[in-house]
């Protein structure tokens, strides 16, 4: 077997035309996107990450790939001194991820082309930090989220709207329960709510957050601290209310008072839950002095789990 010949990606080789290059940086590009989206990635996280390449590279005005440390350093040091430290920090992922992905695919297509050898421009001495301060959420105490439910609970048999009034409040009430996000609780279906499963029942949440930006992640929600007979109440005697028909696929759980173009159900909104919460606090918790927010009860629900002996045990 003879010997295979090796060659140094050190060694210059004639350079490609400018067209060559243009029309090889867009393939790259597409080819980015492209394992991304294999990634599973969401459409909203590629996007964002390619418009951060788009603005570098205007700046630039050559290829990424021609991006050394101290162009790093004059562009995050000058051009983005004093944009926010979240968007500094943001765009330089963006070029570190996008010179992963170069190197690992293209790294000697771009030598033979050009004679450069790939290498990140961010390194340790240049790389951006963040600065953000820590914010504290103390969330009320068990008195106070039972004056307000109690409150608001009482409220249902005088309010205008019963539908509306009761959805919120069931809505509130799973948050505090269980620790579901409000976008989570917006895009339960009627049909993720899981009776016969374990002891309580439990929650198919089919839109959990993800991580890096990796798209909703799935998991199941036990029904705990009594969400359970919440969930009960809202879809026997409130859900008939705002629904349409409890066996059509992708009936939502919390329906806004709004139709679809086809006459269903549609799904309530983030802003009318924050809202719904928000109005609640003001007249069954005057004495919370902070914002009451969905995110409040999630860690309200953390807390009493926290603390419960089930947990320290």
């Amino acid at each position: 077997m003879g010997l295979a010949v090796v060659r140094d990606l050190r060694e210059m080789r004639e350079p490609a035309g400018p067209e060559d290059i243009e029309r090889f940086e867009t393939d790259v590009v597409a080819g980015f996107v492209l394992a991304r989206a294999a990634a599973g990635l969401s459409d909203s996280t590629i996007r964002t990450d390619v418009s951060h390449l788009d603005q570098v590279r205007t700046w630039f005005g050559r290829p990424l790939w021609d991006m050394q440390p101290s162009d790093a350093d004059a562009y995050f040091g000058t051009v983005l001194r004093e944009v926010p430290p979240g968007t500094r920090l943001a765009r330089a992922q963006a070029v570190k991820t996008y010179f992963e992905f170069v190197e690992l695919r293209h790294k000697v297509e771009i030598h033979n082309m050009t004679g450069r050898i790939v290498e990140c421009p961010i390194d340790e001495m240049n790389r951006p930090r963040g600065r953000r301060p820590a914010r504290l959420r103390i969330p009320p105490t068990v008195e106070q989220v039972g004056q307000l439910f109690t409150g608001w609970r009482g409220e249902l048999a005088t309010c205008r709207k019963f539908g509306p009034t009761a959805r919120n409040y069931a809505a509130a009430r799973l948050m505090s329960e269980v620790g579901l996000r409000i976008n989570e609780v917006r895009h339960l279906d009627l049909t993720d709510i899981k009776w016969d499963l374990g002891r309580f029942g439990k929650i198919h949440v089919r839109h959990g957050k993800g991580a890096r930006g990796s798209g909703p992640r799935e998991r199941m929600v036990p029904l705990i601290n009594n969400a359970g007979t919440t969930l009960r109440w809202f879809v026997e005697d409130v859900w008939g209310q705002l629904g349409d028909d409890p066996d059509r696929h992708g009936a939502p759980l919390f329906c806004s008072e709004r139709k679809n173009a086809d006459g269903t159900a549609a799904r309530v909104g983030n802003e009318v839950l924050r809202a719904g919460l928000a109005e609640a606090a003001a007249g069954h918790l005057p004495g919370w002095s902070s914002r009451l927010t969905p995110h409040v009860l999630r860690h309200f629900c953390a807390s009493q789990l926290y603390f419960s002996p089930a947990f320290r045990s």
